[in-house]
């Protein structure tokens, strides 16, 4: 896509990418295949924003392992993470923590949590939420080690759930007085979406930094709202049915296989085209 300023200039890029199934390996969580892309955004001062459904504590040592210094958007776009100082002048965020300003969007965790528990009642559908799970059942059913799955069970914003047994997921939904989505292993109950959050940070960007070229790098259904609102989507895997594709989708780059191998070549490969279009 090739965009281009009213005085002739090409914008910066952001890159907003999901976590798991993208950037890193879905069995094992590894991305050292996509180093090298990884090392070219960050040569070229190429922001990276990660965007995914993972928890705070669950992000802070991927991005301290990467050297990741950009806003990060956690739980499904339940909340934005600015580090204090990445934007010289004031804006608005609902808090300080930890070195963040933070802007929430969702719903507290305790109330989706108490909307899952209604929706048991509601449906007689066996339903097991992150908050019945133990931290060695998360650890299980996740691939994680037990630090690990306790960080994935230390939510703020998003409600991760089984449907255990036959039952459908459209009756689920139609039942749920708080919107369902779909992640990778798990449906998600989140007044939230991905979508706002990145539309918040766009905005962000082009308040202080001027108009950039967006890109946004996803694998599940949960990732359409991202993807939608970026100037060039990029979907990897096939969790991602034409069903689910609204018009913004159909110009979309699609790589059917997923993973840190299909994210380094989607990346060098818009660098590669950016590099005579951008800034950069």
């Amino acid at each position: 896509m090739d965009i281009v300023l009213p005085d002739g200039r090409r914008p910066d890029l952001i890159v907003f990418s999901d976590l798991d199934g993208t950037l890193l390996d879905c069995d094992d969580y590894s991305c050292d295949s996509a180093l090298e892309s990884l090392q070219r955004l960050k040569a070229l001062n190429i922001p990276l924003v990660f965007c995914t459904s993972k928890t705070l504590a669950e992000i802070l040592p991927i991005r301290d392992r990467l050297g990741n210094h950009d806003p990060f958007i956690v739980e499904n776009g339940g909340a934005v993470y600015i580090p204090t100082g990445y934007f010289e002048s004031p804006f608005d965020f609902n808090r300080e923590a930890d070195g963040y300003q933070v802007i929430e969007l969702g719903t507290p965790y305790r109330d989706l949590v108490d909307a899952l528990d209604r929706l048991k009642l509601k449906t007689e559908v066996p339903l097991r939420g992150f908050s019945d799970m133990t931290t060695d059942e998360v650890a299980s059913l996740c691939t994680l080690t037990r630090l690990q799955a306790g960080q994935a069970k230390a939510r703020d914003w998003d409600e991760p759930f089984l449907i255990l047994g036959p039952a459908s997921i459209d009756a689920v939904i139609s039942a749920a007085e708080v919107p369902v989505t779909h992640g990778g292993r798990f449906h998600h109950l989140t007044t939230s979406d991905k979508g706002r959050a990145v539309t918040i940070v766009i905005a962000l960007m082009k308040r202080f930094r001027g108009e950039v070229t967006s890109v946004g790098i996803g694998n599940g259904p949960n990732d359409i709202p991202m993807l939608n609102v970026v100037d060039i989507p990029i979907m990897v895997g096939t969790a991602i049915g034409d069903s689910d594709l609204g018009p913004p989708l159909h110009h979309a780059r699609q790589y059917s296989d997923e993973g840190p191998d299909v994210w380094k070549t989607a990346v060098a490969t818009l660098l590669d085209e950016a590099s005579t279009n951008l800034r950069i």
